[in-house]
């Protein structure tokens, strides 16, 4: 069988989505057991390089291995080899050697994912690159939504904030849609990328415009260097013009939910009451990121079917 690699949702089909969020909706039931361990990818090897910072995205990925059962080896790319002149296709070529099943990597440049896939036999997981795609924080945003309506169908998803840095906002473009949601999209013009346009997508004009009978609303973090950029005057004007707070929920539906792909600038993108209040499901959305990653890595080691048989190896549990 052809090696698998996710590297980005667009021209994913709904097949493919749907049944990665039907295995994750089944691993967060192992997940939510208690301290437990199965042997579904005991053998196997995933090799974590996070050439940008990352704390929840790393870190669910290491746990979302070991609860599997594989080796999860986290590389100290940035200090290391990177530094002595060593190219990313020589990481790869290493990392074939040293018999890596799975390269899970997060990079500052766009397509970063795609070249190590294209030089190693281990499946690639892109964990974010530069402007590009961050999969797997919309698959669990796509798992949030799915727990609380059932279908995608017919329903609206608002995203608001910095779209033209946002990984996380495309690849939820392409999910969402492909599933059958609409997205509406809005961003101040110096935060919307070029080409948005031409996105399957509805641009509003403003926050509660983007909002208006909306199911969901996802917020965007923003980076604050972007302020010294000149791109906004200040975070008190950017939230006011653009900041998710009681007004714009109030422009939603009833039963709308807020989620934001975390960390949050209270205040800034969203304020505090939003984001600890009765619609928010920002803290669920950190529980599902662990089962969506473990669907992943079942799904690219063609691991997924038999854990979803009935009496299979998910009943199997073990202490830690």
């Amino acid at each position: 069988m052809s090696k698998i690699d996710l590297l980005g949702l667009e021209g994913v089909p709904q097949e493919i989505i749907t049944k990665i969020l039907d295995g994750a909706a089944e691993m967060k039931k192992v997940l939510l057991s208690g301290k437990k361990k199965i042997s579904l990818l005991e053998g196997k090897s995933v090799f974590l390089m996070f050439y940008e910072p990352s704390t929840r995205t790393s870190s669910s990925f290491d746990e979302a291995a070991k609860i599997l059962g594989a080796n999860a080896i986290s590389l100290a790319v940035s200090p290391s080899s990177v530094k002595k002149g060593e190219t990313l296709i020589d990481t790869a070529k290493t990392l074939d050697y040293m018999q890596a099943d799975i390269i899970v990597i997060r990079h500052s440049v766009s397509g970063a994912p795609e070249l190590i896939a294209k030089h190693t036999k281990a499946s690639v997981i892109n964990a974010g690159d530069g402007l590009h795609e961050h999969p797997t924080q919309a698959l669990l945003d796509m798992l949030t939504m799915r727990e609380r309506w059932g279908t995608f169908k017919d329903k609206k998803v608002a995203i608001i904030g910095d779209i033209k840095h946002s990984r996380v906002a495309r690849s939820n473009i392409w999910g969402l849609t492909a599933m059958g949601a609409k997205v509406t999209i809005c961003a101040p013009a110096t935060l919307m990328p070029a080409g948005a346009d031409t996105f399957p997508v509805t641009i509003a004009r403003t926050k509660d415009e983007a909002a208006l009978d909306a199911d969901a609303i996802i917020g965007l973090r923003l980076q604050l260097e972007r302020q010294d950029k000149g791109m906004f005057p200040s975070v008190s004007e950017y939230h006011r013009f653009y900041g998710i707070e009681q007004s714009v929920i109030d422009a939603a539906k009833k039963n709308v939910i807020i989620m934001h792909p975390g960390p949050v600038n209270r205040g800034a993108e969203i304020d505090s009451n939003s984001v600890d209040g009765v619609h928010s499901l920002i803290n669920e959305q950190v529980t599902n990121g662990v089962a969506v990653r473990m669907s992943v890595l079942a799904y690219l080691t063609g691991k997924l079917d038999e854990f979803l048989k009935p009496n299979s190896q998910k009943r199997k549990v073990m202490p830690l």
